[in-house]
């Protein structure tokens, strides 16, 4: 049996799959457009750091984050996107502390033991 959505209720579950990072297990299953769909919030972890490390060191800690996410968000492990982001020390203050850390659009749940 198809369940149709309506564009406002598309709209609002898309946007909120689209945040930085969600909690996932809201699986549901609908039809939209005469396809089914299958809604899920994805999470979505950026890393910043300093430039230096290998690939198979990013790659090694990009994996830990993963099991760490579907083990405490408890989500599947296909959902979960993981970004690096290179950011030369010179640049930090500007480009991570004083926005990501003095200023976060979001909650901060963990500050750095130093500050700038």
């Amino acid at each position: 049996m198809e369940r149709q959505i309506s564009r406002r209720s598309f709209l609002k579950k898309s946007a909120a799959a689209l945040g930085t990072i969600a909690v996932c297990d809201l699986s549901v299953s609908e039809t939209l457009f005469g396809k089914e769909i299958k809604e899920k919030e994805m999470p979505h972890v950026i890393v910043k750091l300093w430039p230096g490390r290998s690939e198979q060191e990013k790659q090694q800690l990009a994996d830990a984050i993963v099991k760490d996410v579907v083990a405490h968000a408890k989500c599947d492990e296909s959902s979960v996107s993981v970004a690096i982001e290179e950011i030369k020390s010179s640049d930090w203050a500007e480009k991570v502390y004083k926005p990501d850390i003095l200023n976060p659009r979001g909650k901060l749940y963990r500050k750095p033991g130093y500050s700038m």
